[in-house]
């Protein structure tokens, strides 16, 4: 059972830097995808970044160069970190794990079946 549990979010003023942190269990499969999205109402939950078992990473085009994920295998963590943050990157952020074994895409939300609970991001302008 694959389980995700999220945290890191606060608030900071623009221009500043958090890290979100994913601890991940029972993704023990040799082919993944893991991601992390967003969500601010009314706006549609949106795909930030992803990484694949290759550690192959992709970005949205509104936080490349900003965002970085990774991944520690060892410590079975996902990463997000966020720097030269906007008031527009305020949203909960969501850690979720993609094993249909289909190409790795943060787009793809429908691939995406495992999710934690979110972490809350807000930026103040």
């Amino acid at each position: 059972q694959v389980q995700l549990v999220e945290s890191g979010g606060g608030s900071v003023q623009a221009g500043g830097s958090l890290r979100l942190t994913c601890a991940a269990s029972g993704v023990t499969y040799s082919r993944y995808c893991m991601a992390w999205f967003r969500e601010a109402p009314p706006n549609e939950r949106e795909g930030v970044a992803a990484i694949d078992s290759d550690s192959v990473t992709s970005y949205a085009e509104s936080v490349k160069g900003r965002f970085t994920i990774s991944q520690d295998n060892a410590k079975n963590t996902l990463t997000l970190q966020m720097n030269s943050l906007k008031p527009e990157d305020t949203a909960m952020y969501y850690c979720a794990a993609d094993i249909s074994g289909d190409p790795c895409d943060y787009r793809d939300y429908d691939d995406f079946g495992y999710w934690g609970q979110g972490t809350q991001v807000t930026v103040s302008s």
